[in-house]
């Protein structure tokens, strides 16, 4: 397995920035990339999607779970959302499923075939992952503030 090379990544970037700002009317911009741990020490809403094909491993989509409150909120038209329940959860989740969706659209029109897995969703705080593959962890800036942090634990085939 390589690196993930650059050109790989902004495909990852440039769907995240589509899809939020289309679904929550947030615009977005690309914080500096840096490579992470996985350790979750505060509350955290997580969505894990699986990549296979050329690349293969796992994307992390994770925001605080305040920003998760408001980012659902927006996606259901402003309704309030007081926790995260299991509409809320839903709709990030499908936030996951139209990024990386997108994501994988865009590679197709590179002749890079990438299949996704569900998402699976994980709320807490506390919680330590692991990869062998290095994680890239690039934030997505609202303002000057982090609203996701995706996480790129992404290599690709020999």
């Amino acid at each position: 397995m390589q690196k993930l090379d650059v050109k790989h990544i902004n495909p990852f970037l440039q769907s995240c920035i589509t899809i939020v700002e289309s679904t929550t009317m947030t615009t977005l911009k690309v914080g500096k990339p840096m490579v992470a741990d996985l350790n979750f020490k505060d509350d955290t809403f997580l969505l894990q999607i699986g990549v296979t094909g050329v690349l293969k491993g796992q994307v992390l989509i994770v925001m605080t779970y305040e920003n998760a409150k408001a980012v659902a909120s927006k996606m259901m038209m402003g309704m309030p959302v007081e926790t995260i329940d299991e509409m809320a959860s839903s709709a990030l989740s499908e936030l996951g499923n139209m990024i990386m969706g997108n994501t994988a659209t865009i590679f197709s029109t590179q002749g890079i075939v990438m299949d996704i897995t569900p998402p699976m969703a994980m709320l807490g705080s506390g919680f330590k992952m692991q990869s062998d593959i290095s994680t890239l962890k690039i934030p997505m800036l609202d303002g000057d503030n982090a609203l996701i942090d995706l996480y790129l634990c992404v290599a690709q085939e020999d």
